[in-house]
């Protein structure tokens, strides 16, 4: 919904309230990824990772002022020319929006919109963990936004955006692209960027060598997994602005695609590997989540269960691709957010309960591909600019000594109060000799 469309509704104060909460709950999203994220690598990165991820909050921030949601929400410029490619910067500054009426109201869609923003980013994170420079890593969240997400989201949801109005320059608006909460702006924007990236920059010192590539902290994975499935439901229910029908349908299919995506990845896994794995089910119900969100308002829950069904079983399969084509995207952004966003976006096409056929289809198709070509291009483009200028990769030797140390001076884990990392026998050689010493010569720590 774009800004005119958002003050020429009929808005109640209740509304608004609930826009904000839902943007306080996507916002929480984007910590719940770094904790995801962030168990998920070896423990000397897992503080980069984290920062990887929270610093997209404070960068993206300061650009949705100054130009950010001017350029994604502004009215498009081209619309004679073939429709909107980016908007025409009414919004710059925000100065222009103070003291109207109404103006409380785009404020808060441009609050939620923006958490949007920042969370997109932060998703690529995953694919370039333990291996870049944290100061090219800023430098490519300013460019990315600016290059790709911002004019994306215009095409997608934007007055005049040319995907916004493609259903009706091909079908005089019988039909629509349908996303609904941001499976082309959002997921097939990052799972793309992020195979583009991860080309550019290459893989990790050790890739299908090094053993301990594993994730650090499941207990931390499961914790961000459901961050991120609460936070999930302002993202996807939220996005209907308003308290209705329509916002009940898609906060149930959320829930219940997303149960259905955890069985579908666990039986895969039993089946193949003979286990059913935490880390299966914390990326199973990401998976599902990715997949329902540019359906859930347009299917029903049999529709949403089998969009589930296909995303847990086809996301599972997905992830195992990089060691065959011989791509290190570290933690599975293209296996689950590419292949979910577009698992979503074209299972819609028939799934979806008014219009679903092969119109339909063909719409949501058009739609991924230009996201999927255009990001591809202007990413790589970005990642080379960087790896030719200021350098993106960090040295094999600060890959090999942990980027918490390296870039943050800090460490996720300090163990040098209990004199080192517990033993096999369950207790420090500190503690083991405190237990031995004489009551009376045992010191207290002021």
């Amino acid at each position: 919904m774009t800004p005119e469309e958002v003050l020429e509704q009929a808005v109640t104060p209740a509304n608004v309230g609930f826009v904000i909460i839902s943007a306080a709950m996507v916002m929480i999203m984007t910590p719940g990824l770094a904790f995801f994220y962030g168990g998920m690598i070896r423990v000397k990165s897992a503080l980069n990772m984290l920062m990887m991820c929270f610093v997209s909050m404070g960068i993206v921030s300061v650009l949705w002022v100054l130009y950010g949601f001017s350029v994604a929400f502004g009215d498009g410029f081209g619309e004679g020319n073939g429709g909107g490619i980016i908007g025409n910067f009414d919004f710059i500054g925000f100065q222009d929006l103070l003291g109207l009426d109404g103006s409380g109201d785009v404020m808060a869609f441009a609050l939620f919109q923006l958490m949007f923003a920042v969370l997109t980013p932060a998703l690529i994170a995953g694919a370039l963990a333990e291996r870049v420079k944290f100061s090219s890593w800023m430098v490519f969240i300013t460019a990315w936004v600016t290059l790709v997400y911002f004019p994306v989201a215009h095409w997608v949801w934007g007055a005049g955006g040319w995907i916004n109005t493609l259903g009706e320059k091909m079908f005089d608006g019988e039909y629509d692209v349908i996303d609904f909460a941001g499976g082309t702006a959002v997921h097939i924007n990052a799972g793309i960027a992020a195979l583009a990236a991860v080309l550019v920059i290459g893989k990790r010192s050790g890739f299908k060598k090094d053993s301990s590539m594993r994730p650090h902290n499941l207990p931390m994975v499961l914790l961000g997994a459901a961050l991120l499935w609460f936070g999930w439901f302002g993202f996807n229910a939220g996005s209907e602005l308003a308290v209705d029908n329509i916002t009940a349908l898609m906060g149930f299919n959320t829930m219940v695609a997303t149960g259905m995506a955890i069985c579908g990845w666990l039986a895969y896994e039993r089946l193949r590997y003979g286990a059913y794995t935490t880390l299966g089910a914390a990326s199973g119900a990401i998976a599902g989540l990715v997949a329902i969100t540019p359906a859930g308002a347009n299917v029903n829950p049999m529709g949403a269960l089998a969009i589930g069904l296909v995303a847990g079983v086809v996301c599972a399969w997905a992830v195992s691709l990089k060691y065959k084509l011989n791509y290190d995207d570290s933690l599975d952004v293209v296996g689950v957010h590419l292949v979910g966003g577009l698992i979503g976006t074209l299972l819609v096409g028939f799934l979806a309960m008014e219009v679903g056929g092969i119109q339909q289809f063909v719409l949501q198709a058009l739609a991924a591909g230009a996201v999927l070509v255009y990001t591809f291009v202007v990413t790589a483009l970005i990642a080379f600019a960087i790896k030719a200028t200021i350098g993106f990769r960090s040295s094999d030797e600060e890959e090999a000594a942990g980027l918490d140390q390296v870039f943050h001076a800090e460490s996720g884990y300090d163990f040098s109060q209990t004199g080192g990392p517990v033993s096999a026998a369950g207790v420090t050689a500190a503690a083991a000799e405190t237990a031995t010493a004489d009551p009376g010569e045992k010191k207290v720590d002021a």
